[in-house]
């Protein structure tokens, strides 16, 4: 049932901005940025990606916790599977997998 109202929800949206964009209120490159989010897959992160990508910062627990603002625990529990991350955490973390931890440096 979530699916189903997420879906409608961003269809609706998407119809909204179609018709502002025709409408001349939004640009076309404001109209691409918004196809390019609508279609942003976030996946899941496993404890071993998690850990590949603190690693490749070269960054120890303490230091990637800070740099993402989140505490040594909750690192520590995703590495070890027994949180996962959700929401702005997910995403966060799908960011730097994509542009490298400078990005929210």
């Amino acid at each position: 049932m979530t699916n189903k109202v997420k879906s409608r929800i961003i269809e609706e949206m998407t119809a909204t901005v179609q018709g502002l964009h025709k409408a001349g209120v939004i640009t076309k490159k404001s109209m691409e940025e918004f196809e390019a989010l609508r279609h942003l897959e976030v996946k899941p992160m496993t404890p071993r990606r998690i850990k590949l990508l603190r690693n490749k910062a070269q960054l120890s627990q303490a230091v990637f916790a800070l740099t993402i603002n989140a505490s040594l625990s909750t690192i520590q529990k995703w590495e070890a599977g027994d949180k996962t991350p959700s929401g702005p955490s997910l995403k966060l973390l799908s960011l730097i997998e994509r542009k490298g931890i400078a990005a929210v440096l």
